[in-house]
C-alpha cells in the first residue's frame, strides 16, 4: 500500500510538472528479448517492470500501456508478475516468413513521466514445419533417346522454417536408371534434379515410379515425399531455350489492371508439335500467381489484380517452356514493385490533456499524437503542423512522435476552447495529407472580478413609499464561468443620519434588487448615497463597487402651515390695529405660512375666503399682505373679521385658514372708548401692579435699545470689512447678498416685530399675541432649523462652504440664535406694554389681568 501511495504521489508529481510546462525529454531505451515461436499465450517473455524501473503494480495503471502501429497485439503486460507475456501463439513464419531474422518492435508509454521505451523482440524459429511439395505427384516425360546424364528439373520442396529446421536433403527411391542432383540457386535454395544414368527403352519399360523425399534438419527430423512418374516419350531431341535466363521489370504500383508487363520468350528447334512451345508457371504459389495472368500462347504477363506496395513490393515467378516432345525449360521473372504517393499520412492522438487551465505557462503538454505514412522513401516522410493563429506549437519528439505543447498565455474569457487541427504531410508529389480534429476545452480560474452595468446608478422614488417596494436593480455580471461567475450583491456599511445604512434599504443577493426598508420622508432627507458591492463566489473571491443614488421626490403630504398670526391659546381671535385715515393700500398685516414641502407643493398663493365687510380688504396673492382696499371711512364698523385661506398648488392641493380681527381706530386709546364705558377698578392691588409693570416697560425697553445699537454696530464693523476683502481678493465674488444681515436687515426685522395689540369684542378679555418671527423673503420654519446642521443651512443660503471666507460654519446658526433672543426680548416687552394698556380698563379685565399674568 505504501508503494501504491508513492506511486500515485509520484504520478501527481509528473501530472503537475507536465501542466507547469516542465521540460521533458522520453529516454529513448531500447529493451531486446528473445521468445520462441508458438509458446502458448500468457507465455513469460521478460521482468518489463524491472527493466523499466517499475513496481508490477504499476502496470495496471491505465498510464502504461503498449503503444503499437497497425498490428494486432502480440504482447501483453502482467501487473501481478511484472511481466511481458505473449497475448497469443506466434507463428514466426505467418509473421516474418522466410526472413533470417524475425523481429517485433513496438513501445511502452509510461503516461505518468510521459516516457516511451523501445522494445525489440526476436520470434526464434522452432521445427514446426515439415518440407511439403506442392503437388503430391509429379510427371516426368523423357524421350526414350535421351542421353545419359540429362538433367530433368525437378519441384523443389518448401519448408518454411528457417536455419537447421529449413530443407536440408533430398532422397530418391533406388532404382537403376536415375539418380538424384542437387543444385542450389543463387538465393541459396535448393532444388532437385532427376540425372539419367542409363538409357531409357520405352518398349522395355514405358513408365518409371520414384519417390522423391525431402527433410530438414530440425530436432525431431521432419520430411516429406512426392511420387514421381517418369514416363518414357518417343524421340524429341531438343529442348525449348528461352531468350534470358531471366527477366526482370519494375512496375509502378498504381498500373490499372490488365496492363501488360513484359512478354517471356522461349524457342524449340524442333519441329512440328515437338516445337511447339506452351507457357506456364512452374511454381504454384496462389497469393502472387493470382495477380499475374500468363498468356500459354504468346508468353504475355499481364496484370490481373491491383498491386500494393506496401504489401508486397517484389515478385519472384518461374516461368516454364514445355514443347509438343515434353521437353522444359525454365526461366525467371524479377517484378519489382515500384512505391507511389498513393498513402495519406496517419494521424494516431495517444494522450490527450483536456482540459487545461487558463493560467497554464508557456510549454505545458496538450497532447501526445503519433504521424506514420506506410509509404516509403520521400514519400514517406511526413511533416506536421498546425492550423490557424493558435497559442499552440508542435514539437518532434521520437519515433514519429510529436508533442502540442503551449507557446504562449490562455484567456478562457477570450477563448473558452479551441478547435485545433494536425495537418500531416508526405513528401510525395503531390503530396497527400491528413488532418485530426480534435478540442481542447480551457478551465476557468477566478481572474476577473464582477463588472457593473453602468459606472454609477441613480433613481428616483416618491416619499411616503410603502415598506419593502423595489426601488433599483443593479446587475453586474463576471465573464468567468460556473461559481467563479456566480455574482452575489450586497452593501457596503455606513450610517446615514446616526442609524445603519442597513435599516433604510436591503439588496437581494442573488438579483441585486434593492427594497425599502422604510418610509422615505423628503421633509427628512432627500437623497440617500450607499454602495452596492458585487463579489463573486471564487477562490479567492474578487468583487467591485458601485456608487446608487437615491433621491427622494416630494409628495403634497404636507398642508401649509401658518406662522403667523398665531392662534391664541384660549380659542379667542387675535386682533390688528388700522388708522381710520389709512388709504387705500395700507398694509395692516401680513399673513405668513411655510409650506414643508418643495417645488410646486410648497408653492402658496393667499386669498381672502370671507370678510364681514367685502371689498373693505384685499390680501396679496403670493405675499399674504392684508392690505386696504379702499379709504376708510367713520361708517365702517369698529371691528372688521377675515378669514384668509393659504393653500398650495400641489395636487391635490392642501389650504389652511386663519381668522383676523382687525380693530380700526387711529390709537389704543380710542380703540378702549370706543369698546364702551369702562371703571377703573379701585384695587390697591391692581394700582400697585400697574406701577410694577410700568417700570418693566421702561427697563426691557433700555435693554431692548441696548441691545440693538450693539447689534448694528457690529453688522455695521463686518460691513466694512467684507468691503475691504473685497477690494483686495474678491473673495465674495458670487456670495449673495442676502447671506449678510445689514442696516436694512435689522430694520425690516425689526419691522416684523412691530407693536400689535389684540383685544377680543366678546369674551370681554383681553390678550397679547405673541407673532412667530416674519423672515420677509425667507421662511424658514423652527422644525428645518433644528433638523438641519450648519452646513445645510448654508445650503440653503446656496453659498458654498469653501467660497464663503467671511462667515464661518456656524454663522447662521448664531444670527438664528440671536433672532429668537431679540424675538423673545421685543416680544415680552410687548406684553408688558399691552398690560399697561388693560390696566386702565382693569375694573373690566381684572380677571383677565391675572390670567395673563399666570401665564
Amino acid at each position: 500500500m505504501a508503494a501504491k501511495r508513492n506511486h500515485s504521489n509520484r504520478k501527481a508529481l509528473v501530472l503537475f510538472c507536465l501542466f507547469l510546462g516542465l521540460s521533458w525529454e522520453a529516454e529513448a531505451r531500447q529493451i531486446r528479448y528473445s521468445v520462441p515461436e508458438e509458446l502458448e499465450k500468457g507465455s513469460f517473455v521478460g521482468n518489463i517492470s524491472k527493466d523499466l524501473g517499475l513496481e508490477p503494480w504499476e502496470l495496471a495503471e491505465p498510464g502504461v500501456r503498449i503503444v503499437s502501429r497497425g498490428r494486432t497485439q502480440l504482447f501483453a503486460l502482467n501487473p501481478r508478475s511484472g511481466s511481458l507475456v505473449t497475448a497469443g501463439r506466434i507463428d514466426r513464419e505467418e509473421l516474418c516468413g522466410q526472413s533470417a531474422r524475425c523481429l517485433v518492435n513496438f513501445n511502452i508509454l509510461v503516461e505518468d513521466r510521459v516516457e516511451l521505451f523501445g522494445i525489440e523482440i526476436e520470434i526464434t524459429d522452432v521445427n514446426d514445419n515439415a518440407p511439403k511439395f506442392q503437388a503430391e505427384n509429379v510427371e516426368v516425360k523423357i524421350n526414350e533417346n535421351v542421353a545419359p546424364g540429362m538433367r530433368f528439373p525437378l519441384l523443389e520442396a518448401a519448408d518454411p522454417d528457417v536455419g537447421v529446421n529449413s530443407l536440408q536433403s533430398y532422397q530418391l527411391s533406388s532404382n537403376k536408371y536415375f539418380s538424384l542432383a542437387v543444385q542450389s540457386h543463387a538465393s541459396g535454395v535448393k532444388y532437385p534434379e532427376l540425372v539419367l544414368k542409363h538409357a531409357l527403352d520405352r518398349e522395355e519399360e514405358a513408365l518409371h515410379h520414384l519417390v522423391l523425399t525431402a527433410s530438414d534438419g530440425g530436432d525431431p527430423l521432419l520430411s516429406g515425399t512426392v511420387l514421381i512418374s517418369v514416363i518414357v516419350f518417343d524421340t524429341n531431341d531438343n529442348a525449348p531455350v528461352f531468350t534470358l535466363p531471366e527477366y526482370r521489370v519494375s512496375v509502378l504500383e498504381n498500373l490499372p489492371v490488365g496492363t501488360q508487363l513484359l512478354t517471356v520468350t522461349a524457342t524449340d528447334r524442333d519441329e512440328g508439335a515437338n516445337g511447339e512451345v506452351t507457357y506456364s508457371f512452374r511454381k504454384f504459389v496462389p497469393d502472387k500467381l493470382l495477380k499475374f495472368q500468363l498468356n500459354k500462347n504468346t508468353g504475355e504477363i499481364k496484370l490481373s489484380e491491383n498491386l500494393d506496395y506496401e504489401e508486397t513490393d517484389f515478385y519472384e515467378l518461374e516461368i516454364q517452356a514445355e514443347d509438343g516432345g515434353a521437353y522444359l525449360a525454365m526461366a525467371k521473372v524479377l517484378i519489382t514493385v515500384e512505391d507511389v504517393n498513393d498513402n495519406n499520412p496517419e494521424v494516431t492522438i495517444t494522450s490527450l490533456f483536456s482540459p487545461l487551465m487558463e493560467d497554464s505557462p508557456p510549454g505545458t503538454i496538450i497532447a501526445l499524437l503519433n504521424v506514420h505514412d506506410p509509404d516509403s522513401g520521400q514519400n514517406g516522410q511526413v511533416t506536421c503542423s498546425i492550423s490557424g493563429n493558435l497559442p499552440f506549437k508542435l514539437e518532434k519528439s521520437i519515433d514519429g512522435y510529436y508533442r502540442l505543447v503551449t507557446h504562449r498565455t490562455l484567456d478562457r474569457e477570450q477563448v473558452s476552447s479551441y478547435n485545433i487541427t494536425v495537418t500531416a504531410t508526405d513528401g510525395g508529389n503531390p503530396p497527400l495529407l491528413t488532418e485530426t480534429h480534435f478540442t481542447v476545452q480551457v478551465a476557468d480560474i477566478n481572474d476577473n472580478p464582477p463588472t457593473f452595468s453602468h459606472i454609477s446608478y441613480f433613481t428616483y422614488i416618491p416619499e411616503n413609499n410603502p415598506r419593502g417596494a423595489s426601488i433599483l436593480s443593479v446587475t453586474a455580471l463576471d465573464p468567468d464561468s460556473k461559481e467563479n461567475a456566480q455574482v452575489i450583491y450586497s452593501l457596503a456599511e455606513d450610517t446615514f443620519q446616526e442609524a445603519p445604512l442597513s435599516s433604510y434599504v436591503s439588496i437581494n443577493s442573488d438579483t441585486g434588487v434593492l427594497y425599502a426598508l422604510r418610509t422615505f420622508d423628503y421633509e427628512q432627507f432627500h437623497d440617500l448615497q450607499i454602495q452596492v458591492i458585487a463579489t463573486d463566489s471564487g477562490d479567492p473571491p474578487l468583487s467591485s463597487n458601485v456608487s446608487v443614488s437615491i433621491f427622494v421626490l416630494d409628495q403634497n403630504d404636507n398642508a401649509p402651515e401658518i406662522l403667523y398670526p398665531t392662534l391664541p391659546t384660549d380659542a379667542s381671535t387675535g386682533m390688528e390695529l388700522a388708522p381710520r385715515s389709512s388709504e387705500s393700500g395700507y398694509l395692516v398685516t401680513k399673513v405668513v405660512a411655510v409650506d414643508k414641502d418643495s417645488g410646486q407643493n410648497a408653492r402658496l398663493s393667499y386669498r381672502l375666503l370671507k370678510a364681514s365687510e367685502p371689498g373693505l380688504f384685499a390680501v396679496g396673492l403670493h405675499t399674504g399682505e392684508v392690505r386696504t382696499a379702499r379709504a376708510l371711512l367713520d361708517r365702517d364698523a369698529l371691528k372688521q373679521s377675515l378669514v384668509v385661506a393659504v393653500q398650495d398648488h400641489g395636487q391635490p392641493p392642501l389650504s389652511a385658514t386663519v381668522t383676523l380681527t382687525v380693530a380700526i381706530a387711529d390709537s389704543i386709546p380710542d380703540v378702549l372708548a370706543d369698546l364702551g364705558s369702562l371703571e377703573v377698578p379701585r384695587d390697591s392691588e391692581a394700582s400697585g401692579l400697574t406701577l410694577y409693570l410700568v417700570v418693566a416697560v421702561a427697563i426691557v425697553s433700555c435693554i431692548f435699545l441696548a441691545f440693538v445699537i450693539v447689534l448694528l454696530a457690529l453688522r455695521l464693523r463686518r460691513w466694512h470689512t467684507s468691503h475691504q476683502l473685497q477690494a483686495s481678493g474678491g473673495g465674495l465674488v458670487g456670495v449673495p447678498t442676502s447671506a449678510f444681515v445689514g442696516v436694512e436687515g435689522v430694520r425690516a426685522f425689526l419691522q416684523t416685530y412691530s407693536h400689535e395689540v389684540s383685544l377680543t369684542a366678546d369674551s370681554r378679555k383681553s390678550h397679547a399675541i405673541f407673532p412667530e418671527p416674519n423672515y420677509t423673503d425667507m421662511l424658514i420654519s423652527h422644525e428645518r432649523f433644528e433638523k438641519k446642521d450648519p452646513l445645510s443651512l448654508l445650503d440653503d443660503l446656496k453659498l458654498p462652504v469653501e467660497d464663503n471666507p467671511l462667515v464661518p460654519v456656524s454663522s447662521g446658526f448664531t444670527l438664528f440664535l440671536l433672532r429668537i433672543i431679540i424675538g423673545f426680548t421685543f416680544r415680552f416687552g410687548i406684553m408688558i406694554e399691552n398690560f399697561g394698556l388693560y390696566f386702565f380698563h382693569c375694573s373690566l379685565h381684572f380677571n383677565d389681568i391675572c390670567f395673563l399674568l399666570k401665564h
